[in-house]
């Protein structure tokens, strides 16, 4: 398996790199800590697999998923993460990532992610698969209908004229996830920006 690492934290990046290089059946052919730099190399590297930080600092890790997918389209991709919103973890999975696996835990289940993955296999761990399978249940995870408490929330903020990073203090969340809540909010309303975004949401009576 060619394997290409996105991770911004210099020290994470170097572990993983020297870990998974000794791992049987592993060549890790490329290390990155930014999107622009993954893209610049994918296709030098040809990765087969890719495992993505989705708390990258110069785009989301959604967003780079889905650029490097346009570009490769065989690549399979992990999101390699702390972060478990589900609104995080969705726009992953739509961007084209097939696993997700929370940061923190032994490096030996990120190798079994690594595996299952090049064998067809969709690694997820079992708090997020859980996740996915309530708001499946729940009919809430593909309602493209209606936005969610949270965007509603963070969708009457922009109309007041806050920004992400006055957004995210609010409601003590980062300005990453602001900026994925307002994706959704944008794709779910069929808007462009912020002003059609707002006048979207008041036909419908949401503001």
């Amino acid at each position: 398996m060619r394997l290409m690492i996105i991770e911004d934290n210099a020290v994470l990046r170097r572990k993983l790199s020297l870990f998974l290089n000794e791992e049987a059946g592993i060549t890790v052919v490329g290390a990155f800590g930014s999107g622009r730099e993954a893209l610049k190399a994918l296709r030098q590297c040809a990765p087969e697999v890719a495992l993505v930080d989705i708390g990258l600092p110069d785009m989301t890790g959604d967003t780079l998923i889905g650029r490097m997918k346009e570009e490769m389209p065989d690549v399979e991709f992990i999101a390699h993460t702390v972060f478990d919103d589900r609104e995080i973890v969705l726009s992953a999975i739509k961007a084209g990532a097939s696993g997700y696996i929370l940061k923190g835990g032994k490096l030996a289940v990120l190798v079994d992610a690594l595996h299952e993955i090049a064998r067809g296999g969709a690694p997820m761990t079992p708090k997020i698969a859980r996740k996915l399978i309530r708001e499946f249940q729940k009919g809430s995870a593909c309602d493209d209908c209606h936005l969610s408490p949270r965007e509603t929330e963070v969708l009457k903020e922009i109309e007041k004229g806050m920004t992400y990073k006055q957004i995210g203090a609010k409601f003590g969340i980062s300005p990453h996830t602001v900026n994925v809540h307002i994706k959704n909010i944008y794709s779910k309303l069929q808007a462009q920006d912020r002003h059609e975004a707002l006048r979207s949401a008041r036909k419908k009576g949401i503001l």
